[in-house]
């Protein structure tokens, strides 16, 4: 009776191994500041963009809501996208890039999943959903400046 005991243990155990989710991840539910949301809102006016607002304080507007998968928090995504600052400047452009949706910036965290697969979005992150007040060295050698607003042109290319 023990040794079975044992053994519906090391059954159970397994079981929960294999449904356990493969990241770890948590929302911590920053809300953007009402002072970055109207950053973000005076910054679409003044170039005539039209966006919708999140109630976590980003801007979006979809393109292309796409016809595939739609990404979870676990999700391993493949984008193409361009990153710029407001005055213009592209810190970041990728044709093809993955990375579990969870290992991202918040406003792509809750962004990204707005669309499917083969969708395209507009994000308009203010700095709290995005590096927050870190000044940001990217690779290619280009840096994002602190407190910066972001501007996200992404196509979701793929779900896994």
């Amino acid at each position: 009776m023990r040794n079975l005991l044992w053994c519906f243990v090391l059954i159970l155990c397994c079981l929960g191994g294999c449904t356990r989710s493969k990241c770890d991840y948590k929302d911590n539910g920053v809300v953007a500041p009402q002072s970055e949301q109207e950053a973000v809102k005076h910054y679409l006016d003044s170039v005539g963009v039209v966006a919708n607002l999140n109630a976590r304080g980003f801007y979006y507007k979809i393109d292309s809501s796409g016809t595939g998968a739609t990404p979870g928090e676990c999700s391993t995504i493949t984008v193409a996208y361009t990153g710029q600052l407001t005055n213009g400047t592209v810190f970041d452009q990728e044709s093809s890039f993955a990375s579990q949706l969870s290992n991202l910036i918040d406003g792509w965290q809750l962004g990204v999943p707005l669309i499917k697969s083969g969708g395209s979005i507009w994000l308009y992150i203010p700095p709290s959903l995005g590096y927050g007040s870190q000044s940001i060295s990217m690779n290619n050698g280009s840096s994002i400046p602190s407190s910066s607003i972001l501007i996200f042109d992404i196509h979701l290319l793929d779900v896994q």
